[in-house]
């Protein structure tokens, strides 16, 4: 198989969509939707509603697919924010199962998805905790390619109460690891725990590290070469 067109759904400020570039080649195109504007965005943005997108049949035509749902009505934080948001898994798994092609859907911990892997920064040598589920399909990848390498010292939301009241604790403060949820972290530590040098604070406390979906994207092409 080929892939030639990637279409990233609920899109961000792209990092999944820049570990397919690495993974699928510089011909790959990419086509990044969002209802939010992208202004960041490193390919080409298409500013609507991805469900929308998808069920009007701007989707069609496309080798792969990428979707990131919202991910607040799963969180663990979500009792906390008294979040309204509704879980948008499943509406999104159908209409991409539909295209038959091949497709990735990632959110957090405890979202409902089908036989997910679990991949952590610090599976990839980065210095970030983060996270997160994919949903590979029509072939599960099972095995991540290492365990989590959390040893060491690791910030959190609430680090800076806990020392001396750093606004905005990082690597210079002695940590070995960082977190990127509420927004607690320096910009520039964020955009080097991640790999990410193209997006603001606010944008890396919602993206995921390139390497996770570069790796997924090269076992998705080995399993494609594979196959009989």
């Amino acid at each position: 198989m080929s892939i030639k067109r990637v279409l990233d759904l609920f899109c961000g400020a792209g990092g999944a969509a820049m570990g397919y570039y690495r993974a699928f080649g510089p011909d790959v195109e990419i086509v990044g939707v969002d209802h939010k504007p992208q202004p960041h965005y490193p390919f080409t943005f298409i500013q609507a509603d991805a469900l929308e997108f998808m069920r009007d049949g701007r989707g069609d035509g496309f080798d792969f697919y990428h979707a990131s749902p919202p991910c607040q009505v799963y969180s663990v934080t979500a009792p906390l924010a008294g979040t309204g948001h509704r879980g948008q898994i499943e509406e999104t798994r159908d209409l991409l199962r539909v295209t038959g092609k091949p497709h990735v859907i990632e959110n957090v911990p405890g979202a409902p998805l089908d036989n997910p892997l679990m991949l952590c920064g610090t599976m990839f040598g980065l210095r970030i905790i983060r996270h997160r589920l994919f949903e590979v399909w029509p072939t599960p990848i099972w095995f991540p390619p290492a365990p989590c390498c959390h040893n060491g010292k690791a910030t959190s939301a609430n680090t800076a109460a806990r020392h001396g009241g750093i606004g905005n604790p990082g690597f210079e403060h002695g940590f070995d690891f960082i977190t990127v949820c509420g927004h607690s972290f320096p910009a520039e530590d964020g955009q080097v725990a991640m790999d990410i040098d193209w997006m603001n604070r606010d944008e890396l406390a919602q993206a995921i590290p390139p390497a996770y979906t570069e790796w997924i994207g090269r076992r998705i092409l080995e399993t494609e070469r594979a196959a009989p």
